[in-house]
């Protein structure tokens, strides 16, 4: 197993066990136990630390694009462990360096952490809902380039 795939695994168990207390427990703790539970040795622990503070950094921004990627799903009726994964895709899609992440990957490795905790369908939720994150994303970025080229057009147009 890779050691940035590990890093997922070991982060979204912290981020379930966290999520599952009703996040009444240390954050903290609890990866530093997952750590050396499911990782021992791992040279570099940072990837984890980034995704499950980063994920708890941006929950509310996270939890609303859940809701608006999964109309029909309330977000307390996603079971733990795939609102955990859920959450782990879209910071990765959102907030972590598309170089060193593209969001295919992002997407793929989300799949694959839902096929190995999740329920039976869970792979194929994980990845209608992350697919249409990605869509919402791309259509943002578009729509951020057009205008941007567009005033650049109007700026480059009043200096003639």
């Amino acid at each position: 197993m890779g050691s940035r795939h590990l890093s997922r695994s070991v982060a979204m168990q912290s981020l379930y066990e966290w999520d599952f207390s009703e996040k009444k427990l240390s954050l903290e703790g609890i990866i530093e136990r997952n750590i050396k539970e499911f990782s021992p040795g791992m040279e570099d622990e940072t990837f984890i630390w980034e995704l499950a503070v980063g994920v708890v950094k941006y929950l509310k921004e996270i939890n609303k694009i859940i809701k608006k990627a999964a109309p029909q799903w309330p977000i307390d009726q996603i079971s733990i462990v795939d609102r955990n994964i859920l959450r782990i895709g879209i910071y990765e899609l959102l907030y972590e360096d598309k170089e060193a992440v593209p969001p295919k990957v992002a997407i793929n490795e989300a799949i694959e952490l839902a096929k190995s905790f999740g329920g039976e369908n869970s792979g194929k939720f994980i990845n209608g809902v992350l697919g249409t994150v990605f869509e919402l994303i791309s259509g943002e970025e578009e729509t951020t380039k057009k205008s941007v080229k567009k005033k650049k057009e109007k700026k480059s147009s009043k200096k003639k």
